[in-house]
C-alpha cells in the first residue's frame, strides 16, 4: 500500500493508540502453551507460528551451535511424520514454511491458506514431543550446518570480525558465542547431543503459539486444544539461569585483518540495557540515538558531519538491537576516505559525537524519525507475518503485550533530554570493544 506523504502524516496523526490492540487474543493451555491470536481478515490467509524460549545462549558448555543444529532437525521425522513430509506438506497446499533460531529463541512457522490451519498445526504438534532422530540424519545436516557456516561465516571476511568482536565484549554472558556455534564444536555434534537439548527445551510449557491471519480465536482455541492441548508438560524445563557480565572496568581493543576486506572500517560496539518489561524507557532512548546519530546515509548527525560537511567518511552507521533477554548492544561504524587513516577516523568518530552532545539534537529531524517510525508501525500492519513475528520476538525475551502496544507511544514521548541522557549515560568506552578492520596489504 502506498499513500501520499500528507495521507501518511494524516494516519499518523489521527490513528488512535488504543486502535492498536484491537484482534488481540490470548489464552493459556492447561499444560503451559501460551497462546496469541491477531486477527487479520483482510485476506485469507494465516501465519502459524510457535517460538520456543530457547536459543543459543542456552546451549550447554562445548556444545555450541546445538540450538541452530536442532532446527534443521526439527524437519526430519516424528513419531507421525517421515522425514520432510512437514514441509513437502506445506508446499503441496500452496504454503511456505521455514525456521529460525537466536540467542533467545527458536521459531518455526508456515503461511498457508486459512483453511489449512488444523492441518500445519496438527504437523507442527507432531514435532513438539515426538521428534525421531536417527543417526543417519546426525551426519548429514550436520554437513548442511557446516557448509551454512562456512558460506555465511568462513567466507565472509566481515562476519569473521564480527564474531570475534562480540567474543570480546561479553566476557562472560554466552551471546559471546556465535548463534551457529565455533566451528570445531559444530563439527563434533552428536545424535545424543540432540536428543538431549530437545528433551530438556522442548515442550508446551516453553513455547509461545502465535497465529495471525484470517481466524477467529474460539476457532484457534479449539484446534489447540485438540493438537497441542494432549502434550504433557515437559517436567524437564527450568528456569532459565544464564551467567551475567561482571562490572566491566576496561575498554577493550581489537585489531582485524583480512585480504578479502574490501573497504577498511572502525566498529564499535557497547554493551547497554536491553528493553525490560515494564521499564522501556531507555531503549526508546537509545532507539532513538541510533537512528539520531546513524540512521541515515544522508540527514543523520554522523552522516552530516562526517560525509558532506567535513568529507572524511564514505559511510557511516549507528544502531542499536535491544529485543535481547540480558543486555543489548549499541554499534557505531565508519568507513573512511582513502587518504584518512583508520586511527583518524576513530577520532573524528568520537569528535563527532562530542559535537554532538553539545549541539543537541535538531528538533526537525527528531520529528521527522518520529514520523518514519510511526510510518513504518502502519506498515508492518499490513503483513500478517510482521504482525506475528513483533508479537513472537517481544513475548520470547519476556516482555508482556501490554510492553508491546505502549512501545510505539514510548517512542513518541521521547525528548531531546532523553536522547542525550542515553548517549553520556550509555555510550561508555568502559563498556566496549572498538574494532580496527583492514586489509593487511594497506599500511596503518
Amino acid at each position: 500500500m502506498r499513500l501520499a506523504h500528507a495521507a501518511i502524516a494524516a494516519a499518523l496523526v489521527f490513528v488512535p493508540a488504543s486502535l492498536r490492540a484491537e484482534g488481540v487474543t490470548t489464552f493459556t493451555l492447561d499444560n503451559g502453551l501460551e497462546a496469541i491470536v491477531l486477527e487479520d481478515h483482510r485476506a485469507p490467509v494465516v501465519v502459524h507460528m510457535v517460538w520456543y524460549r530457547v536459543g543459543s545462549a542456552d546451549e550447554p558448555p562445548g556444545k555450541s551451535g546445538i540450538a541452530h543444529y536442532l532446527e534443521h532437525l526439527m524437519f526430519k521425522a516424528t513419531d507421525e511424520l517421515a522425514s520432510g513430509e512437514l514441509s513437502d506438506t506445506v508446499a503441496r497446499n500452496g504454503g511456505s514454511d521455514n525456521a529460525f533460531t537466536s540467542y533467545d529463541y527458536t521459531g518455526y512457522f508456515q503461511r498457508i491458506a486459512a483453511d489449512r490451519l488444523d492441518l500445519v498445526m496438527g504437523m507442527e504438534a507432531s514435532r513438539m514431543d515426538g521428534l525421531a532422530l536417527v543417526e543417519g540424519d546426525i551426519v548429514t545436516e550436520r554437513d548442511v550446518v557446516i557448509e551454512e557456516r562456512n558460506q555465511r561465516t568462513e567466507n565472509d571476511a566481515g562476519a569473521l570480525f564480527n564474531e570475534q568482536l562480540y567474543a570480546a565484549l561479553y566476557l562472560n554472558h554466552p551471546y559471546g558465542i556465535p548463534i551457529i556455534g565455533w566451528k570445531h564444536e559444530a563439527d563434533s555434534l552428536t545424535l545424543e547431543d540432540a536428543n538431549a537439548f530437545y528433551e530438556k527445551h522442548y515442550g508446551p510449557n516453553n513455547a509461545i503459539l502465535v497465529v495471525a491471519g484470517d481466524v477467529d480465536p474460539d476457532e484457534v482455541k479449539a484446534l489447540a486444544e485438540k493438537h497441542y492441548g494432549v502434550i504433557a508438560p515437559n517436567p524437564a524445563i527450568v528456569e532459565r539461569n544464564r551467567p551475567s557480565e561482571p562490572p566491566q572496568l576496561a575498554e577493550r581493543r581489537l585489531r582485524y585483518a583480512d585480504p578479502r576486506i574490501g573497504s577498511d572500517y572502525v566498529s564499535r560496539v557497547y554493551l547497554v540495557p536491553e528493553r525490560n518489561t515494564g521499564d522501556q524507557k531507555d531503549a526508546a532512548a537509545l532507539t532513538l540515538l541510533g537512528r539520531v546519530l546513524g540512521g541515515s546515509s544522508t540527514t543523520s548527525v554522523l552522516a552530516k558531519k562526517l560525509q558532506f560537511e567535513n568529507p572524511k567518511a564514505v559511510y557511516t552507521s549507528a544502531w542499536y538491537n535491544g529485543l535481547t533477554t540480558d543486555n543489548a548492544t549499541f554499534g557505531l561504524a565508519i568507513v573512511p576516505v582513502p587518504d584518512v587513516s583508520l586511527d583518524e577516523a576513530e577520532s573524528l568518530l568520537d569528535a563527532a559525537i562530542a559535537e554532538f552532545l553539545k549541539e543537541g539534537v535538531d528538533d526537525e529531524q527528531l520529528e521527522r524519525i518520529k514520523m518514519s517510525f510511526r510510518a513504518s508501525e502502519i506498515y508492518a500492519s499490513d503483513n500478517v507475518s510482521s504482525i506475528a513475528n513483533r508479537y513472537g520476538r517481544a513475548l520470547t525475551v519476556g516482555l508482556t503485550l501490554d510492553d508491546v502496544e505502549e512501545w510505539p507511544d514510548l517512542i513518541e514521548a521521547v525528548t531531546e533530554e532523553d536522547i542525550l541522557a542515553a548517549a553520556k549515560n550509555f555510550l561508555d568506552r568502559k563498556r566496549s570493544v572498538t574494532g580496527i578492520v583492514r586489509s593487511p596489504e594497506v599500511a596503518q
